[in-house]
């Protein structure tokens, strides 16, 4: 049966521990040599709109080790680029390759994609949510924190794509996330209101002290997401009492753990000194986007 993954709530509580659970099993495996094609002859088409370095590198790696192929396609090169439909592209699409992974500009065309592909596809990134991020994430806090129910998240910075996968991410966890931002740049009220009817566990505040104090784990991204380049010093300016630095860090839980999904402006919104630190999972954090990505293909195609 058909299987998208758009969002980190297209799959049950189950399922997210039974993903995390063959993630870690793939890692171990990873880590002494064993590769299984579990999926020999599959093909797994990746449309990137956005530049790339963690998504390409961890699908193509992951489906290499599975035993597939991943092809990169990129819209300026495809008919896309000059005009064809989405849905076209979807239907096309699905008479050549097993899955569709796509890291799209706007998350209805995400959507659209998943309505008219007969094969299963994954959202890699959009404006709205980053799934497999999230992903990642719930697996390096559970190897650093050996849980996630009960664990408190302190969100530093833009209310974004990444911070609205987190939100979500806390009705199958168990996790409660206090995000820090300015007014201006906090997760949309409706989507806080929503998810807390759905059973999220959230809190928004524009004091960053306020969000970090006895937070487990405190997590940060980029204040510039692709596209918005031309505000780099209004929004340097806004951001820069959000950093991520050894203050901050000083009101967290003792012994708390710190995320960035990457790519780091270093010194902007994480120090040098907390990136490189001990309290550091990011690189961990990294690494786990190839092993869960790994068991979501494994579901969708195997």
């Amino acid at each position: 049966m058909k299987k998208d993954f758009l969002s980190i709530l297209d799959i049950s509580r189950e399922e997210l521990a039974n993903l995390i659970a063959h993630a870690r099993k793939l890692k171990e495996e990873r880590r002494v040599g064993i590769h299984t094609p579990v999926l020999a002859n599959k093909t797994l088409g990746m449309i990137f709109e956005k530049s790339s370095t963690r998504t390409r590198i961890s699908f193509e790696t992951g489906m290499f080790e599975l035993g597939g192929h991943a092809l990169f396609l990129n819209p300026k090169d495809m008919q896309l680029g000059r005009g064809e439909a989405i849905c076209d592209t979807a239907r096309v699409m699905t008479r050549f390759v097993s899955a569709i992974m796509i890291r799209a500009n706007r998350h209805d065309e995400v959507q659209e994609l998943a309505v008219h592909a007969d094969i299963p596809v994954i959202n890699g990134l959009s404006d709205k949510e980053h799934p497999c991020q999230i992903l990642a994430d719930i697996m390096t806090i559970e190897e650093r924190l050996f849980r996630t129910d009960g664990i408190k998240v302190a969100w530093i910075g833009d209310g974004n794509n990444v911070c609205t996968s987190l939100i979500l991410s806390t009705i199958l966890t168990g996790m409660e996330v206090i995000v820090g931002s300015p007014k201006e740049f906090a997760p949309k009220e409706d989507l806080v209101k929503e998810s807390l009817e759905k059973g999220a566990k959230v809190r928004v505040v524009t004091d960053p002290f306020e969000a970090a104090r006895d937070a487990d784990v405190v997590m940060t991204d980029t204040w510039i997401s692709m596209g918005q380049e031309d505000e780099i010093d209004r929004r340097r300016e806004i951001f820069m009492p959000y950093q991520v630095n050894k203050d901050l860090l000083s009101v967290a839980k003792p012994g708390a753990i710190v995320m960035h999904c990457l790519p780091a402006h270093r010194n902007w919104e994480i120090t040098d000194e907390v990136i490189d630190s001990k309290e550091s999972a990011v690189w961990d954090q990294a690494e786990n986007r190839l092993h869960v990505q790994k068991a979501l293909l494994v579901r969708l195609l195997a």
